[in-house]
């Protein structure tokens, strides 16, 4: 059975008290390998992100780290709340890299009326600067992203139509068609409530890996995986059984948000698939495994 390793037992990466857009919690980051090191972009939060701890702002820092342990962070956020539709913030950033250019959707939270967060896209050539290009599906929508490649020359991109995992494809980034529900809850399971992607998809010997979040009735959050077709990502070959990861410590159990936890981020390095996460929507970790550990097993497959 595929599981995640902790890199430590305690939080990569926590808030800062003596910056004020970070000084309540840090979580929900995405992330790339390029030449070594790994570069992150975190979302912040000034006073916890949750609805019980009020009008919390959200932004976006930059971090990178040569060990995933000791990490060099901006002192200012790279992205603030200041366009409409992310007046509260830009929320859970996903990176992919697709020629010489990183796209990263991310959800932008207005909060002007129920279900105001939209799906965003921005680009960058160096990871701190970004341009803005607006709403990619206006509609209720988040947990996106981009594969790292075209597929039959189209960009796809996976969505969360509540309460499923869902694909839609472009030939522009700008309209995208052909929605179709790849993977859905399953009843009086681990993944009851819903589901979403984690990080983006990355290249497997077999297909596509995608690790992804579900929540149960208690609401806690754990992190499964799956196998997508490598030229048709919208057929899945292989899904786990049992979460590769789930809350165990104290910083994934209590924060503002309890037993979660919670990843945009998977990235690739020589010998492993490293998962960063978000604890309780209050600090982050991260998790690891061989690649040559995933191994999918006929016998922990739900199809």
């Amino acid at each position: 059975m595929i599981k995640l390793v902790r890199v430590s037992q305690e939080p990569i990466l926590k808030p800062v008290p003596e910056h004020s857009w970070e000084r309540a919690a840090v979580f929900n980051a995405g992330a790339v390998y390029e030449k070594g090191l790994y570069h992150m972009i975190y979302r912040a939060t000034d006073i916890g992100g949750h609805k019980n701890y009020g009008d919390y702002i959200s932004h976006f820092g930059y971090a990178v780290s040569k060990d995933l342990l000791n990490w060099h962070r901006l002192s200012e956020p790279i992205m603030k709340n200041n366009v409409p539709q992310e007046s509260r913030g830009p929320e859970d950033p996903r990176i992919v890299k697709i020629g010489e250019t990183y796209y990263m959707t991310y959800v932008g939270f207005a909060n002007r009326f129920p279900g105001d967060y939209r799906i965003c896209l921005a680009t960058s050539t160096d990871l701190v600067h970004w341009q803005r290009h607006g709403v990619l599906l206006d509609e209720e929508n988040k947990n996106s992203s981009l594969f790292p490649e075209k597929i039959k020359g189209e960009y796809l991109l996976l969505h969360r139509r509540r309460p499923d995992i869902w694909i839609a494809s472009s030939s522009d980034l700008k309209n995208f068609t052909n929605h179709i529900c790849i993977m859905t809850t399953i009843d009086d399971d681990w993944q009851s409530t819903r589901i979403g992607i984690a990080g983006p998809p990355v290249r497997h010997p077999q297909g596509w890996l995608l690790f992804y979040h579900a929540i149960d009735k208690f609401n806690a959050y754990r992190l499964g995986v799956a196998l997508l077709d490598y030229d048709n990502p919208r057929r899945v070959l292989a899904r786990q059984s049992r979460p590769v990861i789930e809350p165990e410590l104290d910083w994934e159990i209590n924060g503002f948000v309890p037993n979660v936890i919670f990843s945009c981020a998977t990235v690739e390095n020589d010998d492993k698939y490293v998962v960063i996460y978000a604890g309780a929507d209050t600090v982050i970790g991260a998790a690891c495994i061989n690649k040559s550990d995933v191994v999918f097993d006929k016998k922990d497959w739900l199809i």
